[in-house]
């Protein structure tokens, strides 16, 4: 069984940084990306930035300049550094882990809630 644990969501003012972790563990092995996602309550989950077992990282085109994804152990662990964070970065995020090229598993997800 594989989970991921995230951490590292709050509140934060306009403008403001938070960094997000994401932990896997369990039988998890060949991981091939790492990836963060958002939700808002109604609409559907969006993916925020991803990355690779190569290193690439994709972002939404909503946080380009202003987050960034790394990895850590293999991909076991990832982080979303978030800076200049707007009100409309207000979600819950989930990071989300692909592995053995067809298996995938999500986190439980961490609220951040940007105030302006």
């Amino acid at each position: 069984q594989v989970q991921l644990v995230e951490s590292g969501g709050g509140l934060v003012q306009a403008g403001g940084s938070l960094r997000l972790s994401c932990a896997a563990s369990g039988n998890i092995y060949s991981i091939n990306s790492m990836g963060w996602y958002r939700q808002v309550p109604g609409k559907q989950r969006e993916l925020v930035a991803r990355i690779t077992s190569g290193g690439t990282t994709i972002y939404a085109d909503s946080v380009k300049g202003r987050f960034t994804i790394s990895e850590a152990n293999a991909l076991k662990t990832s982080y979303l550094q978030m800076n200049s964070l707007k009100p409309e970065d207000t979600a819950v995020y989930f990071c989300k882990v692909v592995y053995a090229t067809n298996w995938s598993a999500w986190g439980q997800g961490t609220q951040v809630t940007v105030s302006s």
